[in-house]
């Protein structure tokens, strides 16, 4: 039987917790996350910047290793899934409606409203808008995925361990990890899924609003995104009754074909050339500058630092908030594969697809406002993407797939975090029960829908630093332990390689 465990009791606790506070003095929870995530980003910054360019470069030594050989399971075994589909899974689980909603934002806010250095609206400020978009959802991120998701499918596949975040401190705690230290590690990794899905789900709800006023003019108010996030929740549910092997595996299949044909229509309509100029010279831009950006903090220029602290640090707090869960899923479906397959598949792929697609919207975006025939910056975040569909041809058509592509990645990300907490809360079992995953899913759905009304994006964007920063700790000490077991594993496979010499008589 899958024993429900003392995490989730406390996580749920912690939850509840949280969600009263949040309905009872909305303005007063805003004000104190506020507050924190004020302190945190000024304080340990440095702090941030230093951890994930670590967590990148462990990630590169490891492929170039002999132990990228070593199989995440037992020899023999085969991948579960086929390639496309495991990255299918991985990438709509790892980045899915954030692309949607910032793919023309983002560069649009860089170039044209707060430039992380250059002048607004100039040629050098449009350069530096890709290459910090490219920086921000490169291969930091998916190293720090990686990271969580190799600690987790190693030692559950090849050491046996439970599929649990504190399974994987073992080698440095010991026993202690099946006690309160244990329970402790992994109800901080469930509170940080919670609060990184829920931050997500705002966002999503966000930008359907967004959409549907643009195409039927319909309020950009509370009771619709509430609306969105109860219908979006039922349909995940019903996604996630289903299991795994299907509910997960037609709706990632289904959000990669809609994200390439959104793509493939707006690569054809919209500035195509420029895209592939800037695409090819941006990403010379972010390899030749990748050190220097991993590593500034502008200590001395307040407003960069400003900047910094706004970008660059919310972004690692927020892929940090999402590693638990994005970590989980990848190592769930990722068994039988080499670490070096695996790396070179979450690091690799995944950034190149993003990148091409941050070109595509971002180009675009930014090409309509040099043009001068609309000033895309008076629109809200949420709205920036159907604002460039509505000056383009097919307008309708575009909203239309990137309305359906949003609730799609909203589904699998919501159905997967279901999956995830459900499997941190029963000691580790990869088949929990639907009750426990429909808890879950409305818990993630209530948080998502108190962070809203308490105050909008800035209190979720305030919440998931604050949830980021102890589980990076955390991510410190599964790359210690990582480390250890793996370095002994590398010994043992140097010393099968060395010729047997016979003994002289």
């Amino acid at each position: 039987m899958r024993k429900i465990s003392h995490v989730f009791w406390y996580s749920a606790a912690l939850v509840l917790v949280a969600v009263i506070f949040g309905v009872a003095a909305p303005k007063t929870f805003e004000q104190i996350t506020a507050n924190i995530q004020s302190f945190i980003t000024s304080t340990f910054g440095w702090y941030y910047l230093i951890i994930v360019s670590v967590i990148v470069l462990f990630c590169i030594l490891l492929i170039f290793s002999p132990i990228g050989a070593v199989k995440l399971g037992k020899p023999g075994e085969k991948p579960d899934y086929s390639t496309p589909t495991w990255f299918a899974m991985l990438f709509s689980a790892g980045m899915g409606i954030g692309l949607v909603f910032w793919g023309a934002a983002e560069p649009l806010s860089h170039f044209a409203i707060n430039p992380a250095s250059e002048e607004a609206g100039s040629s050098q400020a449009l350069k530096e808008s890709m290459r910090y978009t490219f920086f921000h959802w490169g291969i930091h991120a998916w190293a720090i995925y990686a990271l969580v998701a190799l600690a987790l499918a190693y030692y559950k596949f090849r050491k046996d361990e439970p599929g649990l975040i504190s399974a994987t401190l073992t080698p440095i705690l010991g026993d202690k990890v099946k006690g309160p230290i244990g329970h402790l590690i992994d109800t901080i990794a469930v509170f940080a899924t919670v609060v990184g899905v829920a931050t997500t789900l705002g966002f999503g709800a966000s930008q359907i609003n967004g959409g549907l006023s643009y195409l039927f003019g319909i309020p950009i108010n509370f009771t619709i995104q509430l609306l969105i996030i109860v219908i979006v929740t039922v349909l995940f549910m019903i996604s996630a009754m289903s299991g795994l092997g299907k509910g997960i595996k037609i709706l990632s299949n289904t959000n990669m074909a809609l994200a390439v044909l959104l793509l493939a229509l707006m690569l054809f309509v919209g500035p195509t050339l420029l895209i592939f100029n800037l695409f090819t010279d941006t990403i010379g831009s972010y390899l030749s500058n990748i050190v220097k950006m991993s590593f500034q903090i502008a200590p001395l220029e307040e407003s960069q630092r400003s900047w910094i602290n706004g970008w660059t640090i919310f972004y690692w707090a927020w892929w940090i908030s999402w590693s638990p869960f994005v970590g989980i899923f990848i190592a769930r479906v990722s068994k039988g594969r080499t670490i070096r397959e695996f790396l070179i598949g979450t690091l690799v792929m995944p950034a190149l697809v993003s990148f091409f697609w941050f070109s595509v919207f971002g180009v675009s975006a930014m090409d309509l406002q040099m043009s001068g025939t609309i000033d895309l910056t008076k629109n809200a975040t949420e709205e920036v993407l159907f604002a460039v569909f509505s000056e383009l041809p097919w307008s309708t058509v575009l909203s239309f797939v990137a309305i359906t592509l949003i609730g799609t990645f909203f589904i699998t990300s919501a159905d997967s975090a279901t999956f995830v907490l459900g499997m941190q809360t029963t000691n580790g079992s990869l088949t929990p029960p639907n009750r426990v995953k429909l808890t879950w899913g409305i818990a993630q759905s209530l948080v998502a829908i108190i962070l809203l009304y308490s105050g909008g994006l800035t209190a979720l964007q305030n919440a998931l630093i604050i949830a980021a920063f102890p589980f990076s700790i955390i991510m410190i000490l599964m790359m210690v332990s990582l480390y250890k077991s793996l370095s002994q594993e590398r010994k043992q496979i140097l010393k099968s390689l060395r010729p047997h010499r016979p003994h002289k008589k």
